[in-house]
Parts: C-alpha cells; structure tokens; sequence
C-alpha cells in the first residue's frame, strides 16, 4: 500500500497546468459508445477513475488508439455484449462511480443496460433515483436484483421523448438522462437540469457530432432524438477543482503561483470564494496568479455577522471544494462556517486538522466552524488516511503547510483525481515522497 510522506514549511513557486476535468471526461468518455465512427478525446486526464473507464471501454469492444499524453481515440463500431453480462465487468464497473454514466448510452446504442451497484467516494448518500427516474420517464423499465446489487434497464420498444422534470439538479444524473434521449423519438425537455460546465461540454461535444439540443448552460435543455450520430474531436476544458485546489496550496504555503489555462468565464464563483477566504488573486483571461502573501483575512458580512461558504448546484460553489476552502480557512485571519449541504461525511476529516493543531468545531455532520489562528500556531505533522479524492487533497495541503513531516495513507483516493500530484507538485518545490509500506 502506498502512501505520502510530506515535508512541510515549502513554500510552492512558479507555473503549473491544471489537469483536464475529470467530471467531464467521465461523461464525454461515456458518450463514444453512441457511435461507430471515430471520436478523438484529448486532454484526458490519466488518473485512475478515468484510466478504469478506458479500461471497461476497451472490454466493451471499443477500439481505442493512445495518440500521445492525454489523447485517444475511440471507435465503438462492435460492442461486446457477453461482457456485460461477465462477473468481470460487474466486478470493473462497481469499482468507480462514474460507470453508471453507461447506463443512458447503453440504453441508446444497445436498448439496454446492466450496472452493478458504483462505488467511489464514502461521502454519505449518493443515491442514483435521479438517473433511474428521469430515464423511466423515457419509457424505460428498470429492475434492481437486491441479492446482486446489479440494475437492469431496458427498452423493448424504444425509447420514447418526454418531459422529464428532475428531482435534483444532479450533473450526472442529467447527463445519463441526456445521452439516453439523444435517440429517442421525438422530443426530451428536461427541467431542472444541471447546467455545470461538464454538462455544457458534453451536449457541446453530442451536438458536433450530430446532436440537436437546445437551452445548453440553462437549466431547461429540448433534445430532439436524431437516428445516428457521427465522429468528432472533443478537448476536455481544464478542472477547475484542481485550479481551486492549486490556489489554496499556494496560499497556505505562502508561495507564489500562476495556475495557466484556468479561463475564468469556466470558474463560476470559485475565485470569488477564495477572495473572500482571503486569497489576492489577479485574475487574467487564460491564468490566475496567486501572488505571495503573509496571511488571507476572512471577510465579514456587510453587518459584520461571521461568513459562511456552503456548496451549491452551479453556478454556486461546488462541493468537491468545500474540504479545501476549510483547511484553508484554518491558517487565515477571522472565522467562517463552513456548510456541506449534499453530503453528511465529507466533513468528518476534520479531526485530523484538529490533531494537526487547527481551530475547528464540528456543529454536525454538515456544519463545521473554523477559527482562523493567522499562523500564530503552525499545523503539525501528523499521520492521517484519507477517506475520499476531495479530503485527500485537503489533508496534502494542510501536510504541505505543517511544520515537520505528515504520513498520508489510503493515498489510491487521491490518485483516483489528481494525476501525478506529488511529481507536479515537487517541481514547484514541494517535499513529498511516495512510499510503500511493508505490508
């Protein structure tokens, strides 16, 4: 098992590129099965979740081709059916959540899907009705075989146009809903649809290939079901959870960097947040420059109350940002709550900031209160596992910025969304090592 071992107190200095999104490619990757032609896909990021995708893809029967780092083609012109019924591929899609992509476009090409219950990240709840619901409402039929965890969904007769009104703003949720309507007959309005730059990029790539959807980046979408779709190019656009992770490492070692192609028009409120977390920025076109500072002050409201942040559906701020904007708030001046509405476990790494030295109380499983110390008491090293990608990140920021070293476990979390990140991020002047333990 590998792990992290982090020498802190480095300050992190010059450029870096963040990473293709990893959101999106889950869901663009998905869509390559909807046509025999050749999609070419670049700037993949080659992290584990996606790199498992490619791997099912290829069992599937697609033929893939890597062209150079981070870009692929894909041509689904056979699809191996007796593999979705293999405990091979149950075994590989229940290793990574983004799998039930596959179920809408499965749906499409096939006229049905077989899923096994998805793993990924033990944040809480992450329920899939939202998926099933808004396909059902296409006219397919959906059974769970509880003793397997497996879902069937099928379509005997086609799927069929409807208005599709979504309980939840869900990213993947519209854009399983999305790639299952792309066929169907006649119109798909989707209500309440979540417009996160993922969902733009994805109905931007169907629409090129031949696509007809209309309201894109709203959150009402009309998709007209066309009979076939054609090849294209699709470039995924930059993670902006990876520009926000790269600001606040920058702040709290108190380096300076300039994050390049991080397009602000992609970012929504993200930079706003981190201003008022305390962060200077200065904000160009394609770049963010996070000049070196002392100490981030947190804002105040207008009457002076204590800030909150707290996650939104887009274009409010995200969620798998919210662990980073805590620990950051932990070296700045003043005091904000921090609330964590979609998950009731994504906040309960907090006990290892705490045992690192940090000022924090966990309200409940959703609210934690974070009293800036302005680095008047430095974060210790310590050792800490890391539950999901999101904490993982956090703790290696919180690592990055303590004095002495930290061991960071159950590191394959973090892998699974941040590619290479130690390498990355020693060129800026950071300490990690990678290690094996003995076991």
């Amino acid at each position: 098992m590998e792990y992290f071992e982090v020498e802190g107190g480095h300050k992190l200095y010059g450029e870096i590129l963040p990473q293709g999104a990893k959101n999106e490619a889950l869901q663009v990757l998905s869509a390559v099965v909807l046509t025999e032609e050749e999609v070419i896909i670049d700037n993949i990021p080659e992290i584990l979740d996606v790199l498992r995708l490619i791997e099912i893809l290829h069992k599937l029967g697609v033929e893939i081709q890597k062209l150079q780092e981070g870009k692929y083609s894909f041509r689904a012109k056979n699809i191996n059916e007796e593999y979705l019924y293999s405990p091979e591929y149950l075994r590989d899609a229940a290793s990574l959540r983004g799998s039930i992509m596959l179920v809408g476009a499965l749906l499409s090409r096939l006229g049905y899907a077989v899923m096994p219950k998805p793993g990924g990240d033990k944040i809480g709840r992450r329920r899939l009705d939202t998926h099933f619901l808004g396909i059902q409402k296409l006219g397919a039929n959906f059974h769970y075989e509880a003793q397997n965890q497996i879902y069937k969904a099928s379509s005997a007769n086609g799927l069929q146009g409807n208005y599709v009104l979504l309980e939840e703003a869900s990213v993947t949720g519209t854009a399983n809903v999305i790639l299952a309507s792309v066929f169907a007959k006649g119109t798909t309005t989707i209500f309440n649809a979540a417009c996160e730059p993922y969902v733009q990029q994805l109905c931007k790539m169907l629409v090129t290939m031949g696509a007809k959807i209309e309201g894109i980046g709203s959150n009402l979408l009309h998709i007209t079901g066309v009979s076939r779709l054609n090849g294209t190019y699709h470039k995924i656009q930059s993670d902006m959870i990876e520009i926000g992770s790269f600001i606040a490492m920058a702040a709290m070692t108190q380096g300076h960097l300039v994050i390049q192609n991080a397009y602000h028009d992609q970012l929504g409120i993200i930079p706003d947040v981190f201003q008022k977390l305390g962060v200077k920025l200065q904000i160009e076109t394609d770049k963010i420059i996070v000049p070196e500072q002392d100490v981030c002050e947190i804002s105040t409201y207008i009457d002076g109350s204590i800030l909150t942040v707290s996650d939104h559906t887009w274009p409010g701020f995200t969620p798998d940002l919210i662990s980073v904007a805590l620990v950051l708030a932990t070296q700045a001046k003043g005091t904000v709550l921090i609330h964590q509405k979609m998950f009731e476990s994504r906040l309960f790494f907090v006990d290892k900031l705490i045992d690192m030295g940090a000022q924090i109380i966990l309200c409940d499983p959703h609210r934690a209160t974070v009293i800036g110390l302005a680095r008047s008491h430095p974060l210790r090293g310590i050792s800490m596992t890391s539950p999901d990608i999101r904490a993982g990140v956090a703790m290696l920021i919180a690592a990055l910025s303590a004095h002495g070293i930290s061991k960071i476990y159950n590191i394959e979390q973090i892998d699974r969304g941040y590619m290479k990140i130690e390498e990355r991020l020693n060129t800026l002047g950071a300490k990690i090592l990678r290690k094996t333990t003995n076991q």
